[in-house]
């Protein structure tokens, strides 16, 4: 799996595990990790990483092999990584939130080596060594110092990361280095460097917390991880006090941040750029955060596959704030229907995308990787995202909705995201999320999901309140209230836990 578009323009490929060298050797006494009392200057990471690539390779490891991490965020995670780097190994770094039955599941099929955990991870047989990470144990196991050097070459697995979405079973989405790469040079246009201060509040299992990671360690920066569950109160005080430059965080979070109440008496000044992806992103809760928060704000719409990414630079287009932007440089967008066929500016279609940021393919699964896959009539190979949207008259996509979200209702198409949009517009909503059920009259028809704001008015209420705004075939056929919307671990609402267990009545 080796097919990897490298688009001109990109500079010549430099691998992560040697820029951690340079940067070492350029920096030693400069702080490259923190988490609480916790620190490690450059130095000590270089060094750190070479223990552990030197250990993997005493055991036998190869490169092109694999180990897999499951873990809270930690020193010792960031160190694993990249001394698995170091010697050549892919590395699967598996979801916590997990089951011991998909866990043991991800093992076997990353072909990992080793598997390392801390303690809260469930106890199974994995069949390869276990070793925790979080103890005296990782210290026993690391016998050695001096690594043989690896020449990593761009189509070699940088990671392989489990994601099932929203929905399905797990597919390990292998990464070559050459993704990460691009993703480096990428960052050199937001401000990364030795003096970047970068916020890590999500988890190291989440291409979401890799795309901002891995540019700020490539340039010598900082990282900060947090602690435990995320906390407005504890990241802002944090972040102040490491003076931040960037943050990557979901649109959940962002949003328990700008509704904290003492969030304006915080000092974030320091702040450069702040992205964000993974989920959507309201234009009401992008403007909230331009208007109070320093700095630039960057929207990435793109998939942990890779193939095209679109960004919005929210602080240069302000009018744009519905839209998740413009295709990035290099990278080519297109809209296309149910026949694979490219449609016209304006009109409604799938995107896919093509850029120097694509995954190889699915491990182990061939099939799933043609279908994720369009080729145009040169050839070129583009990645599926399963998302519905429109280029606006200016070239900014927007966004409708995920295609197996979207609702088929009496043979008409409905978007959940316009429903949603409604209903965020009632003072007794907090958050909103629209699926499908089955229908004998319609097909199928939406239902509502809302999380209520204090003193809310009844559901019947509620729902009648939305179906007079909307079309006759978008009126929901029932509205139920929820204490939360459950989400994956980097705030995905999961539309298809709802679904699977809504019960007419």
């Amino acid at each position: 799996m080796s097919n990897v578009a490298v688009p001109a323009g990109l500079p010549p490929f430099r691998a992560i595990p040697n820029l951690i060298r340079e940067n070492a050797q350029a920096r030693p006494g400069h702080l490259a990790l923190r988490q609480g009392s916790e620190r490690m200057t450059w130095q000590e990471l270089d060094r750190a990483a070479d223990r552990v690539a030197a250990t993997l390779q005493r055991h036998g490891a190869q490169p092109r092999e694999s180990i897999a991490i499951c873990g809270a965020n930690s020193l010792p995670y960031v160190v694993l990584f990249l001394g698995g780097l170091r010697a050549g190994l892919a590395v699967a770094p598996l979801p916590t939130g997990a089951t011991a039955e998909q866990l043991a599941g991800m093992v076997r099929d990353s072909g990992a080596r080793f598997f390392f955990v801390d303690a809260d991870v469930p106890a199974f047989d994995a069949g390869v060594p276990r070793i925790r990470m979080d103890d005296a144990a990782l210290e026993q196991w690391l016998d050695a110092e001096h690594p043989k050097p690896v020449h990593v070459h761009p189509e070699w697995a940088f990671n392989i990361i489990y994601s099932s979405g929203t929905t399905g079973t797990p597919k390990g989405i292998v990464q070559p280095h050459q993704m990460r790469w691009a993703h480096v040079a990428r960052g050199e246009n937001y401000g990364y460097g030795p003096d970047a201060v970068t916020m890590v509040a999500t988890s190291l299992c989440s291409n979401t917390t890799l795309v901002s990671a891995f540019p700020c360690l490539a340039k010598g920066g900082t990282l900060v991880l947090t602690e435990g569950r995320f906390d407005p109160r504890a990241w802002l005080e944090l972040a102040q006090d490491a003076r931040a430059t960037h943050a990557m965080l979901v649109p959940v979070q962002y949003q328990r941040l700008m509704a904290y109440p003492g969030f304006d008496g915080y000092d974030l000044s320091s702040f450069r750029m702040k992205f964000c992806t993974s989920a959507p992103f309201s234009a009401h809760l992008k403007a909230q955060i331009l208007a109070r928060w320093p700095g630039g704000l960057v929207e990435y719409y793109g998939m942990t596959e890779g193939g095209g990414t679109v960004i919005l630079e929210a602080h240069k287009f302000p009018d744009k704030l519905h839209t998740v932007g413009k295709p990035a440089e290099g990278h080519d967008i297109r809209l296309v229907d149910e026949e694979g066929r490219e449609v016209a500016r304006g009109e409604v279609g799938e995107v896919v995308g093509r850029s120097g940021a694509m995954m190889a393919g699915y491990q182990n699964q061939p099939g799933k990787t043609r279908e994720a896959e369009w080729h145009d009539a040169a050839g070129n190979r583009f990645i599926r995202t399963g998302d519905v949207g429109r280029f606006d008259e200016d070239g900014f996509l927007v966004l409708m909705d995920r295609r197996k979200d979207m609702i088929i209702s009496g043979g008409f198409n409905v978007y959940p995201s316009d429903l949603e949009l409604v209903l965020r517009g009632h003072p007794a909503v907090h958050e909103a999320a629209v699926v499908g059920v089955p229908s004998e009259a319609w097909g199928e028809t939406p239902v509502a999901f809302v999380v209520p704001n204090e003193g809310a008015i009844g559901a019947d209420e509620l729902r009648a309140w939305v179906n007079g705004r909307v079309g006759k075939i978008q009126r929901l056929a029932d509205l139920r209230y929820v204490a939360e919307l459950p989400r994956s671990d980097i705030g995905k609402v999961l539309k298809r836990q709802l679904r699977d267990g809504y019960t007419p009545g």
